[in-house]
């Protein structure tokens, strides 16, 4: 089920959405916008995972991120 609903947005946020669908990266504004605030939604949780681990373990070590770096290629 969907329910339309009307927004207001600044008009570069409209602009890069429809830069998206323009572009055939969104089948349409509304998909575009869906799947923004669900992403929004995935990245609070993982947030929130984030600090209940750094609670019940503690912060990353220096030893850690060394290795998350070099894990993933990054300098």
């Amino acid at each position: 089920m969907t329910t339309k609903i009307a927004v207001s947005l600044p008009d570069d946020l409209v602009a890069a959405a429809r830069q998206a669908v323009a572009d055939g990266r969104a089948p349409s504004v509304s998909a575009f916008v869906a799947n923004a605030i669900e992403e929004h939604g995935r990245y609070e949780q993982l947030a929130a995972l984030l600090s209940e681990m750094a609670a019940e373990a503690g912060p990353p070590t220096e030893e850690d991120r060394r290795w998350a770096r070099q894990t993933l290629g990054l300098p």
